[in-house]
């Protein structure tokens, strides 16, 4: 019987194929690998039209027609990945998991995610006849190589997976679920040290249903999502495996559509994590999962599967995925609840935006400016205790340092320091001893002057700041610069980026909370885009994108999804382009998740050859004290490696040093 998914509904891409003729099949598998060479099209274009039951009988019949093993012969014609693919969707899927966990096992080192992935994602039943299948196929119990192949509480709470024994009762107990969530807090964020049997009882035997109650919980008792307490008290492995096992507690297509995703971003493509996947869940979910990737990356799986392999293998996989949801028409009503869901669930979580640079505890501006002036007197210059003082003080009390500094010693700190450091080290402190506004100030003025304007400078600074930041800002420029920010901005830039810029310079955002009824009229007016006026349309975004709240500009984008099915990213890249479409999209990103915006900013600043160091120092130095340490969370989510190991990786000397103590720690 076919899975489903929900309400009764199948939710996989591949389906029974009509008027089966296994016999038939197997005829037309063996006349394609006859002779020399095989016909791959032909042999891709069956095997992706039957589901998994309807293979598995075409084996037999093959069998019985020629005494040959059909999996052999593929073997044999097929190479590389594209044999890899085919002759996985030729198992059942008990033993596809089986072969997939074996390869993870064997060799030197052991492939951790492909097991995090399997027995997180499996159901009871799936388990079990993983582990039956693992058996049979290679005579050994799955649980005894497990065990002699990982550690720690990593092994414990795979192991606890691998019994197949989750609860699957529907009926919650409210009294458990608050004893649950006030137990994984007293194992993790109330203990010294953390009680990781309790994490692994917990999370690996009781009912989905009641994890996602659990968690609705601790969100309230503790103020933070489970996922920052299971990254705050676990490293490694078991750190992976338990986010691993709440995303798809939480939902198990976004779990996939994530795990697709990173698979196939960047430099080279994951191909084994890419086949495992859109083989295992062809026949499972790849409806949601398709569903899930297009909101939550406002583009197709189908078009960055297409953009990212080639040959047979693409066609194959293009199969598998079952359908094009950046097509008109294609994609899914489902998904409107898909992106509902994930914009309550961003609502409920209130996340409280944190630095990592605080005021330092018994500061002493006087001896702060005394050290500061040792460390620059006579020959050479003591970087290292510039680094100590200037990063480990709030800004406040660094401009306190100024003020003493010149009444100690009648000179000017912020001149001495640029007289003694150089470079990207320079251009670091003194960010960091200027004001934020001030700061901001010179960012902007060095994005306008000389040949050619930086505009993604421009559209950072002023699509992020709120009200009073921007107010300040427009202080700072004037007293700098003895010139309105809005007068630079406007001689400039032109036509529509100069009239958002210049919206935004203004300040004036509503500060309100959300209005329904006016959100529901908002998203109609930037959903109408079948005038084809673009000047219209850009000027609809203009004056609701610049204007509204925060708040309300959520419930807007809501409302907008509900309408069109499409996040309002891929309407404003869809329709506009340059500038303008860059200022909205960062204004837009900036609205849904501000440390994700600078997180992907500060990847982007280090990835591939050479570093942006520009973008870097302006990104640590203007978010060190208001949300760095959210940034990092983000980062290590979205990026599998942490800020503190790219910067470490990425830059050098007592910049990489100054950078590192900014950062704060490593995730």
């Amino acid at each position: 019987m076919a899975p489903t998914g929900k309400a009764g509904r199948y939710r996989g891409s591949v389906k029974e194929f009509p008027n089966f003729n296994a016999s038939q099949d197997a005829e037309a598998l063996y006349t394609a690998m006859k002779g020399f060479g095989s016909d791959k099209e032909a042999i891709l274009d069956l095997i992706t039209s039957r589901n998994n039951k309807q293979r598995i009988e075409i084996s037999q019949a093959y069998k019985s027609l020629y005494g040959k093993d059909l999996i052999a012969d593929l073997k044999r014609e097929l190479t590389g990945k594209f044999e890899r693919l085919i002759v996985g969707l030729m198992r059942p899927l008990a033993y596809f998991d089986a072969k997939e966990i074996k390869d993870a096992l064997q060799g030197i080192g052991t492939d951790e995610k492909c097991l995090i992935e399997i027995l997180a994602s499996r159901t009871n039943q799936q388990i079990r006849n993983l582990v039956e299948a693992y058996r049979d196929a290679y005579e050994r119990e799955l649980e005894a190589d497990v065990l002699g192949d990982t550690s720690g509480h990593f092994k414990k709470m795979l192991i606890v997976l691998l019994q197949g024994t989750r609860e699957e009762d529907d009926v919650v107990s409210e009294d458990l679920v608050e004893q649950d969530a006030k137990d994984l807090l007293e194992a993790g964020d109330l203990k010294w040290g953390t009680d990781e049997a309790q994490f692994i009882y917990i999370l690996g035997n009781r009912s989905k249903q009641h994890l996602r109650l659990v968690f609705d919980e601790y969100l309230k008792i503790s103020g933070k999502p489970i996922e920052d307490s299971i990254r705050g008290e676990l490293s490694g492995d078991i750190e992976k495996l338990m986010l691993a096992v709440v995303k798809c507690i939480r939902s198990t297509p976004e779990y996939f559509a994530e795990r697709l995703y990173k698979a196939m971003k960047g430099l080279g493509t994951k191909d084994n994590t890419l086949i495992r996947i859109m083989v295992s869940r062809s026949e499972i979910d790849m409806l949601d999962i398709r569903e899930v990737f297009r909101t939550k990356y406002e583009k197709s799986l189908h078009s960055m599967i297409k953009d990212d392999t080639s040959g047979e293998y693409k066609k194959a996989l293009l199969k598998l995925c079952g359908g094009d949801d950046d097509a008109a028409g294609e994609f899914f009503p489902e998904a409107a609840q898909v992106a509902y869901r994930m914009w309550e669930l961003s609502a409920v979580a209130k996340v409280e935006l944190r630095g990592t640079v605080r005021p330092a505890s018994d500061f002493n501006a006087d001896g702060d400016g005394k050290v500061l002036r040792k460390a620059m007197k006579g020959l050479g210059t003591d970087e290292g205790a510039i680094i100590d003082v200037v990063t480990q003080r709030s800004n406040a009390q660094r401009q306190e340092i100024l003020r003493t500094y010149k009444s100690h010693f009648g000179r000017d700190l912020m001149a001495d320091l640029k007289s003694e450091l150089s470079g990207s080290l320079a251009k670091l402190i003194l960010g960091l001893m200027m004001t934020p506004a001030q700061f901001d100030a010179k960012q902007l003025k060095k994005a306008m002057e000389g040949v050619g304007t930086d505009e993604n400078i421009l559209i950072e600074i002023l699509a992020t700041r709120n009200n009073r930041e921007i107010q300040a800002i427009n202080e700072a420029y004037k007293a700098a610069y003895h010139k309105s920010l809005e007068d630079a901005l406007s001689s400039d830039t032109s036509g529509h980026f100069k009239r958002i810029l210049v919206s935004l310079a203004l300040g004036n955002r509503d500060e309100g909370g959300e209005d329904l009824t006016r959100a529901h009229e908002d998203a109609k007016k930037l959903s109408d885009v079948s005038s084809g006026d673009s000047t219209s349309l850009e000027t609809r975004f203009l004056s609701i994108l610049c204007t509204r709240s925060y708040p309300h500009l959520r419930r807007v984008f809501q409302e907008f999804i509900k309408m069109t099915n499409h996040d309002v990213a891929h309407t404003i890249r869809k329709h506009m382009s340059g500038d303008v479409r860059d200022a909205f999209v960062a204004i837009v990103r900036s609205v849904k998740d501000k440390p994700a915006f600078f997180a992907d900013k500060l990847y982007d600043s280090m990835k591939g050859i050479g570093t942006d160091e520009r973008t870097l120092t302006r990104i640590m130095v203007s978010r060190s004290e208001i949300d760095l340490l959210n940034i990092r969370r983000v980062f290590k989510e979205m990026h599998e490696k942490s800020l503190h190991h790219m910067i470490e990786k990425d830059t050098s000397g007592d910049y990489c040093k100054a950078l590192l103590a900014i950062c704060g720690g490593d995730d």
